[in-house]
């Protein structure tokens, strides 16, 4: 079956080859790690400690980990951490905000080079978070004896359809997996239906709850703050994690209001590095007075630019404390919605589209405690952000049923960390016993 599964990969890495090149060419995308992905040449870990593979596909998985980190090190010092990733945004970020852990990109899923990373890093345990179930991959720790186990996991409706289709394939790495700590009880039952062992799977709560800071004097709210230039009387409107055409739609919104509010400021944060300069493009056609992040640590803060690009990885989270007025991008088109966590802890009053699959159980907390608000279109938009201005408490109030909701979901990395340690603790038990 592995084997079978390398000429399968082979086949579509074919097939894709020339969109891949196209890509590698257009946006610099597929550029690097060729070595780890697909010949496992991963650091070699030296030294004898026990050891914590995490994997996390790209920037919204690796910052979840943070809290995974900070707890399992606090209860296991003498453990080493290393962190791998799919994407150049991931590794980046995890390089900047988890160093000097180890970190380097995941194999691909091909038997040699898998097995040849599992011998570099001797994993005691392999985590996966939220969803990614990669038979060699898994069947690799299995093999180099560590125990493996998926964290915040989700199971969309899409992606259980897929699953299903290759059923049989999914009730064998399904079997192999030690524990499978899900967000909820919908998830938890798509995971059974697919032939998971009851045993393994545990409902959680969702991490990313955990993660997320509801202090908005935060050091690193403060510092990008003062950085912008941005006054205490100020509003600002931020659209995050945004994609073509939100950026435009944003854009639209606070043309129609400055003049009416001359406080309102808009800061642009696009979802993938390489919209940078098309954003920076649209911006420029528009005429609109604006300053680009990148400059700001070497220049300072134009007071004339209400308008700020931020074309930094990583600092999202931070600038959504910034933010009173918040739009989460990826929702009006077919992205399925980016996490609307973040700026509902600090307390914003949030908006998204009505594309947001992907945060399907999130978004139906929010609101079902009128604590966010669904915009179809430009001009849905606009009047959402024009309400906020004109009556302060409406957005405040909205602003504190988000928050209030994130405090109370609170405590799944907690659970996640107590599972993992109980996992950890059988296997070096049945170890002992086997050894005597």
């Amino acid at each position: 079956m592995a084997y079978l599964l390398n000429v399968v990969y082979l086949l579509v890495l074919a097939v894709a080859s020339p969109w891949l090149a196209w890509q590698a060419w257009r946006t610099g995308k597929y550029r690097e790690g060729w070595g780890a992905k697909f010949l496992g040449r991963v650091p070699i870990r030296l030294g004898s400690a026990p050891c914590l593979w995490l994997h996390a596909v790209s920037v919204g998985e690796v910052n979840l980990l943070a809290t995974l980190i900070e707890r399992w090190e606090r209860l296991h010092p003498e453990w080493e951490i290393v962190i791998s990733t799919t994407t150049h945004t991931g590794l980046q970020l995890a390089q900047k905000r988890y160093a000097p852990r180890t970190v380097f990109y995941c194999p691909l899923d091909f038997t040699w080079a898998v097995r040849r990373a599992m011998r570099a890093i001797r994993p005691e345990l392999f985590v996966l978070t939220e969803l990614e179930l990669w038979p060699n991959l898994i069947r690799a720790a299995r093999q180099q004896g560590a125990k493996v186990a998926v964290v915040n996991g989700r199971l969309s409706e899409k992606s259980f359809r897929g699953y299903r289709r290759i059923g049989w394939l999914a009730r064998r790495v399904l079997a192999q997996i030690d524990l499978i700590a899900v967000q909820n009880g919908e998830y938890a039952q798509r995971f059974f239906a697919l032939g998971a062992v009851s045993d393994t799977v545990q409902t959680t709560g969702s991490i990313k709850f955990d993660g997320a800071r509801a202090d908005r004097n935060n050091p690193d709210t403060l510092r990008l703050a003062g950085l912008a230039g941005i006054a205490a009387d100020d509003i600002v409107l931020l659209a995050g994690s945004t994609q073509d055409p939100e950026e435009s739609l944003a854009l639209d919104t606070y043309e129609q209001l400055v003049t009416a509010h001359p406080r309102l400021r808009l800061i642009l944060v696009p979802r993938h590095p390489e919209r940078f300069d098309a954003v920076a493009e649209l911006l420029n056609r528009r005429g609109v007075r604006w300053q680009r992040r990148s400059r700001l640590d070497a220049d300072r803060a134009d007071p004339g630019a209400r308008v700020l690009l931020i074309d930094a990885v990583g600092e999202l989270g931070a600038w959504w404390g910034a933010a009173q007025i918040a739009f989460v991008g990826g929702s009006m088109g077919q992205r399925g919605g980016q996490n609307m966590i973040e700026p509902s802890a600090y307390g914003a009053a949030v908006s998204f589209g009505p594309n947001t699959w992907n945060f399907r159980d999130v978004v139906s907390q929010l609101l079902a405690h009128q604590a966010a608000i669904v915009v179809h279109n430009g001009p849905e938009f606009t009047d959402f952000v024009r309400r906020c201005l004109e009556d302060a408490g409406f957005a405040a109030e909205l602003g504190l049923r988000a928050r209030t909701l994130v405090l109370q979901q609170q405590g799944a990395a907690d659970r996640t960390i107590e599972l993992l340690d109980r996992l950890h603790r059988h296997s070096a038990a049945a170890s002992a016993r086997s050894a005597a």
